[in-house]
């Protein structure tokens, strides 16, 4: 059994002109490559993606941003609820607009959306997690998420977003470069430090 519980309904969501709020993040590790270059051990990157509870195709996990948590604190919450992972929240990577059905209501009655994603390192995955027995994870290469992902504002996110955040060298918020070594992003080896 869970001791944590999903949040749900939306009697604390943020909206602003007319915009539901959300937030989330592109869950993502580092895999070793069994080759070197310039006696550099290579990695590739591979982000998590979970599934949809309304048809096909993969999502990254993002939900609502509530009133009494920060836009950071809402990110690493719907990580933990959807898709069963901790981590750091290693960047901020934009704010995506879409149009959402499943989100109308009588604050945002044509479904607009506004959505914070954040690249997130991810350190731990949980054996149990609140959203579990709809939810599985998919940890995939760039390139397979970029094919299997379902709404074109995650694309986007992760080609224009994330792939662009991994290439131009990544930091953290205190500006240290992450990661060691050569990385494959998208069938191109980066080097990242």
């Amino acid at each position: 059994m869970c001791d944590l519980v999903a949040r749900t309904g939306r009697h604390q969501q943020r909206y602003e002109d007319g915009c539901r709020l959300l937030a989330g993040c592109i869950p993502f590790r580092y895999k070793d490559v069994d080759q070197t270059c310039n006696g550099k051990q290579q990695k590739e990157v591979e982000v998590l993606m979970i599934n949809s509870t309304s048809g096909p195709g993969l999502l990254f996990p993002k939900g609502g941003w509530e009133n009494d948590e920060t836009v950071e604190e809402a990110a690493i919450r719907e990580a933990i609820e959807e898709a069963g992972v901790r981590g750091e929240l290693m960047d901020f990577l934009g704010f995506y607009d879409f149009k959402s059905k499943t989100c109308q209501d009588e604050f945002s009655p044509d479904g607009f959306c506004k959505a914070a994603l954040f690249a997130m390192l991810v350190s731990e995955e949980m054996d149990i997690w609140p959203e579990q027995s709809t939810r599985t994870r998919h940890w995939i290469t760039v390139p397979e998420a970029i094919d299997q992902c379902r709404h074109p504002w995650m694309r986007e996110a992760l080609v224009n977003g994330f792939s662009s955040w991994l290439q131009n060298g990544m930091c953290n918020s205190n500006g240290a470069a992450t990661g060691t070594g050569a990385v494959t992003v998208s069938g191109a080896k980066v080097d990242d430090d």
